[in-house]
């Protein structure tokens, strides 16, 4: 029973310290930018050798594709979980929902975000096959489910689209085609227009441009949010 105890109490601190190192990591990526992700530096940060660090991750970019994975993981789940909850056969409500839970979550994640969306860390190579292929995959189906939830009711307003299957990049279409069949090319083409539209204000509220621009940056997000469902022939909500 004691060995186990010890082996119990071995996992949980070295859960907890890989824990403080990714969290650091992200507090030196925001106050130093991407390139400031050194392991010597999280080692002189939690007052460890730089050896130590080492039994952890052994690389920096392993710690990187570690952070990557757990950023979009996050983002997935709560996006997802938002959808989940909105009203099946309300695709306003469903967009809404998915929208305002990636904005809720990128406001409370802004190193996470900008790790995932922002500056690429310098010199890192992602794994083959990417640095997180499975959420950050979760995340493009879900935003490309919320089109076809739409399509139906934005079909007409999309027949003149000559959007052809050779204009999207083939690990894109290896993913969303078989998840929806019937959507066609122009409902992926909105798929990547309901992101711009929501991304970009994100993004400009995340990188602090809209400070002078703006004191309530949330009731231009939700004009947006309106304006875009209005866009698609469905009705706003409310």
């Amino acid at each position: 029973m004691a060995g186990t105890g010890t082996t119990g109490r071995r996992a949980r601190l070295r859960a907890e310290t890989t824990a403080e190192i990714k969290s650091v990591a992200l507090d030196l990526m925001a106050s130093g930018g991407p390139g400031a992700i050194t392991l010597r530096a999280i080692a002189r940060e939690m007052g460890m050798t730089p050896n130590a660090i080492y039994g952890y991750f052994a690389t920096r970019d392993d710690l990187v594709t570690t952070l990557i994975d757990d950023v979009y993981t996050s983002l997935a789940d709560t996006v997802d979980a938002a959808e989940d909850a909105a009203p099946a056969a309300s695709p306003a409500d469903r967009i809404r929902a998915w929208a305002q839970a990636f904005r809720g979550w990128a406001l409370a994640n802004p190193e996470g975000f900008r790790l995932i969306y922002g500056d690429p860390v310098p010199g890192y190579v992602a794994p083959e096959g990417g640095a997180a292929p499975d959420a950050a995959q979760r995340v493009c189906t879900a935003l490309t489910g919320l089109a076809a939830t739409a399509w139906p009711h934005a079909e007409h307003l999309y027949a003149d689209s000559d959007f052809q299957w050779a204009d999207f990049d083939p690990g894109l279409l290896g993913k969303v085609r078989p998840a929806f069949p019937d959507l066609p090319p122009a409902g992926v083409a909105l798929a990547l227009r309901m992101w711009g539209h929501l991304h970009g204000l994100v993004t400009l509220e995340i990188y602090g441009h809209l400070r002078t621009q703006t004191a309530n940056p949330e009731k231009l997000f939700q004009e947006e949010l309106t304006q875009l469902v209005r866009s698609l022939g469905i009705a706003p909500k409310g």
